[in-house]
Order: C-alpha cells, then structure tokens, then sequence
C-alpha cells in the first residue's frame, strides 16, 4: 500500500482533527477533547449516538428539546459558515465566486438527490415562510377561485393567502381537522369534500406545528385527478424521515433546512415540479420559462450561510436519514412511554407512525398551563421546550432530536411529576 494512501479509518480522523483545528481559535482548545469520530450508527441506543452528540456545542448544563423552533447545528456547519465569510472578507470577488460555485455544483444537487427532485426545479429561500409566501403568490388565481386550507396550518403557511384573498378576492375555506388525527382516510375524505367547481388549490402541511403527519400522497393524488395544485408545508417534515417529492407527487413543496436538517438559521428551499410549472406565474420575471427564472429572487444571497448548507447535507447523509428516523422515533417513544406513567398527562400525538412524525411529542397536564411550563423548565433545570396552545389544545411540545438522550428525557419526566 502505498504511504500516500489514506485508510476510511485515518482519513476520517484526519478530517476530525482539521475540523477541530479550525474550531479551536474561535472556541478554545477544549474543543479537540470534544470532538470524536463516528460512522454509521448500527442501532438507536444511546451509545451508538455518543460520538455524534459531541459535534454539538450546547453550553453545558443546558438541555435543548425544541428543535422544531430552531435547529442546533453541528460543528461542521458552524465551522462552514465561519470559513464563508473569512473568504469573503479576504478575498471579496474570489471568495464570492467560490461560494457560488459551492451552492451551484453542490448544495443544489445535494438537496435534490436528498429530497427527490431535481436540480432545475430546486430554490434556496431563507426559510419554509418565504418559500409558502412565493408559491402562494405566484400561483395563477382569478376572483372567486378557491384554496383550501386546513385548521392546523401554520400562521406562515396562512398570511399569502389572506394577501391573495385582499388582493385578488379569491376564497380561502377552512376545512377542520380533528387534533389527535384520525386516520389517513379521514383527513383525505375531510379535504376533498370541500372541493367545488371554483376550487384550485388544497394548501396543506407534510407535518403539522404539533407532530401530526398528514398523507401527502393520497390528498396529492385526489386532487391531482380533479385538475387541483397542491401545495405543501413540509417545514417540520424535512430531516426526520427520507423524503421523495416526485413519489408525493405534490406541485410545489416548501422547508426550512434549519429546523431538522440542521443547516445554518436562514436556510429553506422551495421545489416546484417541473410538470407542475404552467400552475403559476413568477412575482419577478413576467418572461421566465423555467422554475428558477419564475422564483428565485434577484440580488445578492447570503453566500456563506447557503455554502453551510452543504456541510449539514454531508453530516446528515453520513449518518443516514433512516438511521436519523429510527434514533428520533425511538426517543420519542421512549418520552411517550414515560409520559404515560404520570398522573394528569393526556397524551395527544398519535399513535401510529403514518399519523405521527418521528421527532415531536405534544401532550397535556392537568392543571399546568403550557405557555407557563416554557419558563418553568428553563428557570428549573435549564430545559428549552415549546408550547402548544392551538387546535384547541394546552399542550406542551416536546422535540427530541439525534443530539438528546434517555438521561435527558428521564430528567424531564422527573421535573414534569414536581410541576
């Protein structure tokens, strides 16, 4: 073998030990003691998961289970980030060129291959919001066309289409479904008994705020058959569970990549099918003819954040996102199963993993106001959690990720059994 030739062995280490290297000025030379190499997890327990939870910088005695607000990222997008705007600061036109370069050849077909699509069919936005906002207002609607939504859409999801409806004097109908879900059936027999003659669009969520899973491609292919676009939120949907667009087959499908995907704050996409195009129009170029000229705003980016994006894509993919799946549903299991235990809890997510995503876990206590709970856990243990007080619910919201633990969850259902 030749001396030049590197092991998988040493060459992961190698590229461990120049990560860590490149960290230790900005967080100090404890930081090589931290960092540890992994590879491919063979199971969900805890120990096979230690080594990729010390990529994660969270001040010690701190415990973060919001992930659904705001994704930690790793040190490997940190240190991407930080590279970014070096470059840019050293070298402006070089650097810039660089970066381009990087979200052209890598970060684009990267999310493509990920998530099903395809490059030319794939935009970077700042988040889902953005994303949910251009699909809205680019989609081709007259005065008294109708969209319908769901009673469990986010704010974010709403706000274009209540602009729509001022600007344009289309229909918004709201169609209720129920929190817990009832099954995939009644959530599809819900949404296509709302369609009339005027009805275009069903503007729906791949998961919900609380964790509940809607089937995209059963209301995808319902409405399909009826000549109706579908539009999808899938911004707590995206890094739990492997996803193909193509296979849901939706038309358009918006994210944030800093929520699950772990990817730098102010990252999402939007992909618009490309036989799913003669849907809208573009808010910028009245004269686009393919999916990036019709949405991708002009100006500059944010180069550096949108590189990072490929350091969260490779930290992933190492991983593997089944493996990413079977470690969230086995920790969320692991809460659900202890929350069970303790008087005054009504668990609400549902129980079947068709009708719930791996990572969030909502329930209530009697007596114990969730928006109240949120200071209480911080104040108590230094726990960040989320509350969950919508679809009739006073709930709390847990989100365990890849990066939270038994230990940690123990805690939790010892603080919850005081309160």
């Amino acid at each position: 073998m030749s001396k030049y030739k590197l092991t998988r062995r040493s060459f992961v280490q190698t590229s461990i030990t120049s990560l860590a290297s490149g960290l230790t000025a900005i967080y100090g030379k404890s930081i090589l003691d931290q960092v540890k190499p992994f590879t491919m997890p063979k199971s969900s327990n805890d120990d096979d998961w230690s080594a990729i939870r010390s990529h994660f910088i969270l001040d010690d005695g701190v415990t973060y289970m919001n992930n659904a607000s705001l994704g930690m990222p790793p040190l490997e997008v940190v240190d991407s980030v930080n590279k970014g705007y070096k470059a840019i600061s050293k070298d402006p036109l070089h650097g810039k060129h660089h970066l381009q370069e990087t979200i052209k050849n890598n970060v684009i077909p990267a999310l493509a291959k990920m998530f099903g699509a395809k490059s030319k069919e794939m935009i970077l936005t700042r988040n889902a919001s953005e994303a949910l906002h251009l699909q809205a207002t680019g989609l081709i609607l007259k005065e008294g066309d109708e969209v319908i939504v769901s009673t469990q859409e986010h704010p974010a999801a709403l706000k274009p289409w209540i602009h729509r409806k001022a600007k344009n004097n289309i229909k918004i109908k709201t169609v209720f479904i129920p929190s817990p879900l009832i099954s995939e059936r009644d959530v599809v027999n819900r949404l296509s008994s709302a369609i009339t003659s005027k009805t275009k669009a069903i503007s729906f969520c791949h998961v919900t705020r609380g964790g509940h899973k809607y089937p995209v491609k059963k209301i995808s292919r319902m409405a399909r058959k009826k000549g109706i676009a579908t539009l999808v939120d899938g911004a707590q949907a995206v890094g739990q569970f492997p996803i193909d667009i193509k296979d849901l087959e939706c038309d358009a499908y918006s994210a944030s990549l800093h929520k699950w995907v772990l990817a730098p704050s102010g990252t999402g996409f939007l992909c618009v099918r490309e036989n799913s195009k003669d849907y809208f129009d573009s808010p910028f170029d009245p004269d686009a003819s393919d999916i990036h000229g019709l949405f991708n705003p002009p100006g500059t980016k944010d180069l550096p954040v949108r590189a990072g994006i490929n350091s969260a894509l490779n930290f992933i993919n190492k991983i593997g996102m089944k493996n990413i799946e079977g470690r969230c549903r086995y920790l969320s299991d692991y809460l659900k199963e202890g929350l069970k235990k303790i008087n005054g809890v009504t668990l609400l997510s549902g129980k079947s993993p068709n009708l719930s995503a791996p990572g969030s876990t909502i329930f209530e206590k009697k007596k114990l106001d969730a928006i109240t709970s949120v200071d209480l856990f911080e104040k108590r243990i230094k726990f960040h959690i989320d509350e969950h007080q919508r679809d009739g619910h006073n709930a709390i919201r847990i989100s365990t990720h890849i990066y939270n633990s038994t230990n940690e969850i123990d805690a939790l259902l010892n603080e919850l059994k005081n309160l």
